[in-house]
This record gives C-alpha cells, structure tokens and sequence, in this order.
C-alpha cells in the first residue's frame, strides 16, 4: 500500500532566506517563470507556499548551472 508522502511547504521568509533573494528579485523571478511558483494554502486566501523539494531542486539546478559553465571556462 502506498501511502503518499507529505511535502514541506516553505513560506516566503523561508524561501527568502534559502534563496538570498529580495523579495522583489524573487516576485520577479515567479513572474518570469524563472523560479517555482507558489502554491495557495487555502482556498480563497492569501497566505502562500513553496514546496521545499521544488525550490531544492531549483538551487540543484542552478548549481549544475554554475558548473557547466565552470568547466567550459577550465576547457578554454
């Protein structure tokens, strides 16, 4: 029987604070499809959300980033 498994959902200054970003930069990033968008946590409410294995993932990615083109970099 699988049982699903629960994902951490991060508020924003958590996210701010994992990220580095500002909250602007980050609002910016969202908006340019740039960085995982937020999830609402209630029906007709404000209050948002980011799961915490998307927002790992996007700093995974950034990091393979930093190092692809660290090594194009050593191959020249």
């Amino acid at each position: 029987m699988n049982t699903p498994r629960l994902r951490r959902v991060l508020r924003k200054p958590e996210v701010l604070a994992a990220s580095g970003y500002r909250p602007t930069q980050l609002d910016l990033l969202i908006e340019q499809g740039r960085f995982p968008r937020p999830i609402r946590l209630s029906e007709g409410g404000r209050a948002l959300g980011w799961y915490e294995d998307e927002v790992v993932a996007f700093q995974q990615a950034r990091i393979a980033e930093r190092d692809r083109e660290a090594a194009k970099r050593k191959k020249t």
